[in-house]
């Protein structure tokens, strides 16, 4: 996993470690057990402070992203299986909001939405 921070982003720094290591676990780029760079480590790469890299993992840890196991690091935690399966489903109702908002304005009533859902399940999964 790389960490990229970019100073044009408009986006604290402890917060694009923390979206990056999210986004990884979403992705399963990083699965439950893999373990963290350790916060010096991290921060001596990102050429940033120890304490920026701390509060990156704190909040993951807060989340339920991550572990702390004191005295050997930070793992994805267990539960993050659940946590990504809660945010895909959040994803998914979003762009059923977005969906819904344009056949409406398509004029398309709901058996034709779900006739188009089925369609569309149906290609997804052959």
């Amino acid at each position: 996993m790389q960490i990229i921070i970019k100073d044009t982003s408009g986006m604290a720094i402890y917060e694009q470690i923390k979206e990056q290591i999210k986004n990884a676990i979403l992705n399963e780029e990083l699965k439950e057990g893999d373990v963290l760079p350790s916060l010096r480590r991290l921060a001596s790469d990102l050429h940033i402070s120890i304490l920026t890299v701390q509060r990156a993992y704190m909040e993951l840890e807060n989340d339920g992203y991550i572990t702390n196991v004191q005295g050997k690091g930070c793992y994805i935690s267990q539960k993050s299986n659940e946590l990504v399966k809660t945010h895909l489903l959040y994803d998914v109702e979003e762009n059923f909001r977005l969906a819904i908002d344009s056949a409406c304005k398509a004029g398309c009533e709901i058996e034709a939405l779900h006739n188009l859902l089925d369609q569309v399940w149906t290609q997804a999964n052959k």
